[in-house]
């Protein structure tokens, strides 16, 4: 069965048990874009829902809503936010209209979802009007970035927890790892000792410092616009109706929203999109940067670095038996590529905003959960997948020690730099461990040798002993 509905631009045929209306049917058969609906981003619709039940209890209170209707918006409205009705989003993520689509669908599923709740068949607005009630006091203008922004705290929480796991694998291996001595390289060259322990360390730390820049740039969006309508004056709602709208969100969400002080301001700047995706190219960078070491550290597994083992996962190749590749850091690796390309695109979106309105906020919408997601998971498969059961080659490493002219610059202080060269260029043409090469020119007695090549003195500060 059909049902027939209609806006100023015509009539149209909608499915009778649709909650959507004429408007979402629109924009579905005109935004063919992505392929994924709004249904995808759950956490939009939860944010939506509950920015139109703020709006319906601010309306209630201020007398702009007669009790029935507005009562059953807010019924409908946490259905919504408790997950119903998920599959009446079929509106397309990316699309024009700066959101219009996106709002306009959830007005009209709230709606006919109130209308139901009424006892009345769906369609019948002039009991429940997507516009006149759910709307009431409210614009896409502010609406969709006031829920875009909710939406968005409370996915970055989740990518938050996720950076944290791979920081926690990371600090687990620097203290297993921590007595493991390896050569540290710099342009891909031996450089000096240092322990396994002490480079998975660094990459504790870093992420550790992401989760800080992420932290700090999700805090931007618990200032909102709500209650600006068009363009950010206000007009067709209640002097009270912002103040009052943000504080029943406040207590519908837990968070420590703030209306923003410049509402016009607020209407058009997308300025704390920015700085979450430069925190999540920052970030993606980082752990590409560690995936590619991990990469690195693993290869050969006869020819190449071989220190590290990454675990097994899948057979590496239709032809050669017995390869292993490294999938979890190649993943990562390209899911890292895809937030940087994000990155440019947000920018870009955030540039091309006009006069009162960036109308080009659902790219930026879709690109910044599209990119937090991808981190996500990349993150959590980085930790479970990988890192966690990440073993090391001991002998390997020392070996390796042993053979470094590396291990020449901890002779420096006591040869001086010139005569340090000398012996370096000299060991590099022969045969010989480094090692053994040195103990076989007798510049320093075995156990002076010996003590040298501990860890304390390797890989960190120490005092060492006055030229003779």
């Amino acid at each position: 069965m059909m049902r027939l509905e209609h806006d100023f631009l015509g009539e149209l045929e909608l499915p009778f048990d649709a909650y959507y209306g004429v408007q979402t049917a629109r924009a579905v058969h005109n935004f063919q874009i992505s392929g994924q609906p709004l249904n995808t981003c759950p956490d939009l619709i939860k944010a939506l829902a509950a920015v139109k039940l703020a709006a319906a209890r601010t309306n209630l209170e201020l007398g702009l809503l007669q009790q029935t209707p507005g009562l059953m918006i807010c019924r409908a409205a946490e259905e919504i936010k408790a997950g119903a009705f998920l599959d009446q989003f079929p509106v397309d993520v990316i699309q024009g209209g700066a959101g219009t689509s996106t709002n306009m669908n959830i007005n009209e599923v709230i709606a006919n979802r109130a209308l139901e709740l009424m006892g009345r068949q769906k369609g019948q607005y002039q009991f429940c009007h997507p516009n006149n009630h759910v709307n009431c006091s409210q614009s896409t203008n502010d609406v969709y970035p006031t829920a875009l922004r909710l939406a968005l705290y409370w996915v970055i929480g989740g990518l938050i927890d996720q950076m944290k796991y791979l920081k926690n694998g990371f600090e687990e291996k620097s203290l297993q790892y921590a007595d493991v001595l390896k050569m540290g390289r710099t342009q891909l060259q031996d450089a000096v000792p240092m322990t396994v322990g002490q480079q998975f360390g660094a990459y504790a730390v870093t992420i550790g410092e992401d989760v800080c820049r992420m932290e700090e740039a999700g805090s931007l969006v618990l200032e909102i616009n709500l209650g600006a309508t068009a363009i950010g004056t206000g007009l067709n709602s209640h002097p009270k109706y912002a103040r009052l709208a943000v504080e029943h969100l406040r207590q519908i969400t837990n968070l420590p929203l703030q209306l923003s002080p410049n509402l016009i301001e607020a209407t058009w700047d997308t300025g704390a999109y920015v700085q979450i995706s430069g925190a999540l190219k920052r970030y993606a960078v980082k752990i590409s940067k560690i995936c590619n070491d991990l990469r690195l550290l693993s290869s050969g597994p006869r020819t190449g670095l071989n220190e590290i083992n990454l675990p097994p996962r899948q057979p590496g190749s239709s032809i050669m038996p017995g390869k292993v590749n490294p999938v979890i850091p190649e993943v990562v690796n390209q899911v890292a590529f895809d937030v940087i390309g994000k990155d440019v695109t947000i920018t870009m979106a955030a540039e091309a905003g006009q006069l009162e309105l960036n109308v080009m906020e659902p790219i930026i919408a879709h690109s910044l959960f599209s990119g937090i997601g991808r981190l996500s998971r990349a993150s959590h498969a980085l930790q479970d997948l990988c890192v966690k059961d990440i073993t090391v080659n001991r002998e390997r490493c020392l070996d390796m020690v042993k053979n470094s002219i590396g291990i020449i610059t901890a002779l420096t202080p006591r040869l001086g730099y010139e005569a340090a060269s000398a012996l370096a260029k000299e060991a590099l043409s022969v045969d010989m461990p480094v090692y053994e090469f040195i103990l076989s020119k007798n510049i320093v007695a075995p156990e002076v040798l010996e003590e040298l090549m501990t860890l304390e003195h390797l890989v960190g500060p120490w005092i060492p002993p006055q030229t003779d």
